[in-house]
Formats: structure tokens, C-alpha cells, sequence
């Protein structure tokens, strides 16, 4: 197998290619080895993985034997899978959320995400570089950067912001370093890196995918999703995360509205009797591509109006709960070259390490966001407890009365969908003028997933809108 036929291959062509007997998942991750050296780690540089599983090789070639002695798994078998670093792994990779910090600890076990694809066979290839603490520890740092990870540049132009904070999974995903990845997202941070990077991304609605073992920011609105460079994939890797877990309590409202198999909704037709609700203006050619292939638009006057939602003070107050908890269940970590790295057991300790370790943990950013949250009180606040509900019922009563008013199906525009906690999916579909993506990116009501990637699968078909990434350095 050629080097360069791994370039844009998918979960579809690595399994027929392996189950023909033209390529091993030990030959597959080589050839990404050897691409993330030549482009992550030196000349351009993207700094999208932090770190590559030291058990990689071993995993595909047992995975390569079991498939010659017993079959495969599935879909998953043998397939390499980059995780966002504050996805935990019970292995010899760390998981650190990009901060030096957290070193000095690890999991007790995987994140139930992780154990899923453990199981399905997939190959958890690495760590992704992200935005420190998932964006949530300074006011003013950049996008991607991380203390442990340096700063993660954008494949179709190193100079432009690559979004954040599930930085890596996108760009390594864009610049085929991997076949697809794992991303998490609080408010925005799978769908805003992997339009700006040029790959598809899932936010699940919150609920929908166990949260347990990732390290929160809130658990009201922190959720795990795909980041692929194909709809098809996206739905592949969605089937194999949902489902009950008993570690996290809010995904037993999924029951009932969960899939595991979403690749049922993939329809090339599928923009057939869809009703499309616009709110602002559109390129006037995409839409008339929509309505020529069967959708109807409907042209919206709805407006979100902010007043009474503070989604910060949610996840402050969230943040400092939260990752008391987690910390909670980290144990020490023996690796004698980490010895030296305080145990981190309250957000007080993260405070203080980012002080004592400034040659490690930047001064250029501040910690700002950490600060403010050490000042919140606890979740018994009236205040919290006033706001959380506020932003849940304003922001669902905005889209559900939208959607019902107009029979839609969904939405295109500015909707408050991180604050109702609903899905969204966003697919690229081709490149401005100055070379960076274009993505068409929308959302429905809560569980209504198998629409949007019906809708994404049959847009992605008729205008096959990825392109590979150039890295460009000209001025824009």
C-alpha cells in the first residue's frame, strides 16, 4: 500500500483494504507514524498530537491477529482513533487536558467512551493536543494551546486561528494523521475546530454520550462526539459512545432516543420533504442547491436574545464542583519521571502549580477563568440554581417554538444550542477565497441526530465539500 493511499481513507476503505489482506492495522498505523513526523512534529510543525500510545504497534498487531485467528469485531476493528487529552485511559498514556499539572496523577480506569472503543476493537492511537483545560483556564490565551502541547496551528493556513478547544482531534483528523478522533465540547469546541479545519463534527446532544472519566468543565453541558473527515465516519464512531451508563446519571435520559447504529439514517436522497429554517443570510447558491434536491426553506425573523442566560456563571460554578470530583478519583502516578509533579487534589492546587511551574506553565496567559471559579460557592446557591434554569428554559423554549412554529426540521443560524443542549453537526463544503474552510454547520431539538446526519450525508454527497488542507504561510 502506497503512502499517500491512506490520504482521506476511511473507516470503509481501511476495513475492505484489511479484510483483503492489503493492508494490516500494524502497516496502517506505521504509515500514520510516519506522517506524524514529518508534519506534526517537524517541518510544518501542527502540534496536534501531545502523545502516541507506546503500546500502538503491539495493540495492531495483536488486533491483526486476532482478526486472522477469529474475525473481526466490526466496524471499528483494527481502526486508529485519536482521543482529546481529558478523555482518561487506563494505560501508559497520560491524560492532562494539556496542563503540565496533571502528571503527577492518572485515572483509575478508561473513560467510558474509551472502554467502548477498547471493546469494539479500535486502536486509541494517542492524545490530542488542546486548548489547556478545554479553554477553560485563561481569558486571553490562544486557541490550541496548550502548556504540555505548545500551540496546535490550522492546516490550511498555519497563521489562522484553528479554533479550540478539541484543536488537535480536528487538525490531525484534516491533515490525515489519523483516521478519525474523539473531540469533547462545552460550548462549541467540536464544532467551531472542525469547521475551521475543514472536517465533520458531531455535538450530541448532552445525554446522549457518557461524560464519565473526561475531565469536566460542566457536567449541565460538557458532552464527547466525533471528529471525522466524512458523515459516514461520524456515524460509525456515534453508534459505538451511546447507550446507558451507570457512571453518568443524565445518560439515562437517552433511553429510549439513543441509536447504535447510525449509519441507518445515511441516505443520499435525504434532503427529500426536509424543511430548512434560515436565520440570516446564506449563500444564495447553497440554498438553491437545497430546494433543487428537495428541501424547503424557510426564511426566519427570529432573533436570540441573550437577556437573562450567563452561560459563565454556569460553568464557574460548575467547573469548581466538578473537577473537586474528578480529582478525586485520580491516583498518584509512579512513573519515576514524574515524581516531581505535585498531586493535584483541588482547583487551589492548579492555581498555585500554574505559579510555581511558569517555566512550564506559560505567563503570557493568565489564569483568569480559574480564579474566578475558586471564588464561586457551592451548587446550593440560588443564584446558580436560578440561572441554570433560566438558560435551560429560555434557550430550549427559543428552538422548540421556532422548530414547531415553522414544522421544521432544523435550523441554520444563530440558536442558542449549547445553552438548550442540543445536537448539532457541521460539514465542510469547499474553501473561501483565501483558502480556508467553508462549513455549513445546524442543529434540531435534542435527540435528533439521525436527522442531521441525514441532512449532512446527502449535502456531503451532492457537493463533496472536503478538500485537503495546503498549509499555507501567505498573508490573508
Amino acid at each position: 500500500m502506497e503512502e499517500n493511499s491512506i490520504l482521506e481513507a476511511t473507516i470503509d476503505d481501511l476495513q475492505k483494504l484489511m479484510e483483503n489482506g492489503s493492508l494490516t492495522s500494524y502497516e496502517l498505523v506505521k504509515k500514520y507514524l510516519t506522517r506524524i513526523e514529518q508534519i506534526d512534529k517537524t517541518g510544518v510543525t501542527l502540534c496536534s498530537i501531545i502523545e502516541i500510545n507506546p503500546d500502538l504497534l503491539d495493540i495492531a498487531k495483536a488486533l491483526d491477529k486476532e482478526r486472522k485467528e477469529k474475525g473481526s469485531r466490526g466496524l471499528l476493528h483494527g481502526i486508529p482513533i485519536l482521543l482529546k487529552d481529558n478523555i482518561d485511559t487506563k494505560d501508559k498514556m497520560l491524560t492532562t487536558a494539556g496542563s503540565w499539572s496533571m502528571v503527577g496523577s492518572i485515572p483509575e480506569k478508561d473513560a467510558t467512551v474509551a472502554l467502548k472503543l477498547r471493546d469494539a476493537g479500535g486502536i486509541l492511537f494517542g492524545k490530542a493536543n488542546m486548548s489547556e483545560w478545554a479553554n477553560y483556564r485563561s481569558s486571553n490565551s490562544s486557541n490550541g494551546w496548550s502548556g504540555r502541547g505548545g500551540q496546535t496551528k490550522n492546516p490550511y493556513h498555519l497563521a489562522q486561528d484553528p479554533c479550540g478547544s478539541s484543536t488537535g482531534s480536528a487538525v490531525a483528523v484534516s491533515a490525515n494523521l489519523v483516521a478519525v478522533s474523539l473531540g469533547t465540547e462545552t460550548s462549541g469546541s467540536i464544532i467551531c475546530p472542525s469547521a475551521t479545519c475543514g472536517v465533520v463534527g458531531i455535538k450530541p446532544t448532552v445525554g446522549l454520550v457518557s461524560r464519565a472519566g473526561v475531565i469536566p468543565i460542566s457536567h449541565n453541558y460538557d458532552t464527547v462526539g466525533p471528529i471525522t473527515r466524512t458523515v459516514a465516519d461520524a456515524a460509525v464512531l456515534l453508534s459505538f459512545l451511546t447507550g446507558i451508563d451507570t457512571r453518568d446519571r443524565l445518560t439515562q435520559e437517552s433511553n429510549g432516543k439513543y441509536h447504535t447504529d447510525y449509519c441507518a439514517f445515511l441516505d443520499e436522497n435525504g434532503l427529500q420533504g426536509i424543511r430548512v429554517g434560515f436565520i440570516g443570510d446564506f449563500c444564495i447558491e447553497f440554498e438553491n442547491m437545497l430546494q433543487e434536491n428537495g428541501a424547503q426553506i424557510i426564511k426566519l425573523n427570529a432573533v436570540w436574545n441573550k437577556a437573562g442566560t450567563d452561560k459563565d456563571l454556569i460553568f464557574s460554578y460548575d467547573f469548581k464542583n466538578d473537577i473537586s470530583q474528578y480529582l478525586a478519583k485520580r491516583q498518584r502516578n509512579p512513573a519515576p519521571q514524574y515524581t516531581g509533579f505535585p498531586m493535584m487534589h483541588t482547583l487551589e492546587d492548579i492555581i498555585a502549580f500554574n505559579k510555581n511551574f511558569s517555566d512550564l506553565e506559560s505567563t503570557i496567559y493568565d489564569q483568569r477563568k480559574l480564579i474566578d471559579a475558586m471564588e464561586r460557592g457551592p451548587l446550593t446557591d440560588q443564584c446558580y440554581i436560578d440561572q441554570l434554569n433560566n438558560n435551560k428554559t429560555l434557550s430550549r423554549k427559543f428552538i422548540d417554538d421556532i422548530i414547531e412554529d415553522n414544522n421544521l426540521d432544523v435550523i441554520v443560524g444563530e440558536v442558542p444550542a449549547n445553552l438548550a443542549g442540543y445536537p448539532v453537526i457541521t460539514i465542510p463544503i469547499g474553501l473561501h477565497q483565501t483558502g480556508m474552510p467553508k462549513a455549513f454547520t445546524f442543529t434540531g431539538r435534542a435527540y435528533s441526530e439521525p436527522t442531521l446526519i441525514r441532512i449532512a450525508y446527502a449535502i456531503e454527497h451532492i457537493i463533496k465539500g472536503r478538500t485537503l488542507p495546503k498549509y499555507l504561510t501567505n498573508r490573508i
